[in-house]
């Protein structure tokens, strides 16, 4: 069985619009899809469930991913930090395992934990962390001439320190306790987040961390 996906998408990306007026995730790529659709595309391309964690007032986050087939679960304690979205995502993967009787299965092939505002990461990525994690890894980060990036993807050996994170804290302990299988890939949109409007038009802002520490 393929890993879940979990879609972090509950942030505000008070960085790309202060105001709190226009939400990032929602903003058209030049390809024409919404930043959040694309990201949830290329997940989609590789897992049968996808999980999108969003916040209540989502302004249209949940219907854009519930058409594409995302299974959509609000997060009310999203304004608490990235931390607090993961963790529901992951409790809520849990549900679901128990409630179609494949709680023993599903936590061995783990998770592989996507941003909403990283719509430039390419489906052969995708593939790549999660034939890692079929193969064995603890953990599997995506890296690019020699620098990490996002998603990344853990095993069920990670679940009680995902699981212990809290408030804005991200993952970069967790990787520092566990071993890490780096999948090199020639794919610079492990590094593209939007962050800003100039990103819309792929022009990257700068890099980011693989320690899914960033709200979406």
């Amino acid at each position: 069985m393929a890993p879940v996906g979990i879609l972090l998408a509950a942030g505000r990306g008070r960085r790309f619009d202060p105001s709190g007026r226009d939400d990032k995730l929602l903003q058209l790529l030049a390809g024409g899809d919404a930043v959040v659709v694309a990201s949830a595309r290329a997940l989609l391309a590789v897992l049968e469930h996808v999980i999108a964690v969003v916040r209540a007032d989502d302004g249209g986050v949940a219907t854009a991913l519930r058409a594409l087939g995302c299974d959509v679960t609000v997060c009310v304690d999203a304004d608490d930090g990235m931390a607090a979205s993961l963790v529901h995502g992951l409790r809520y993967s849990m549900r679901y395992s128990v409630r179609y009787s494949v709680h023993a299965s599903l936590p061995a092939h783990g998770w592989l934990i996507a941003l909403g505002d990283m719509p430039h990461v390419r489906v052969t990525t995708m593939q790549a962390l999660a034939d890692a994690l079929a193969n064995g890894a603890v953990i599997a980060a995506p890296v690019n001439n020699g620098t990490r990036g996002n998603p990344v993807a853990f095993s069920a050996a990670c679940l009680p320190d995902l699981l212990a994170l809290s408030g804005d804290a991200g993952a970069r302990g967790i990787l520092k306790r566990h071993p890490v299988t780096e999948v090199s890939v020639t794919d610079p949109g492990i590094f593209q987040d939007i962050d800003q409007r100039a990103d819309l038009q792929g022009k990257p802002s700068g890099v980011i961390s693989p320690s899914i520490e960033r709200p979406a």
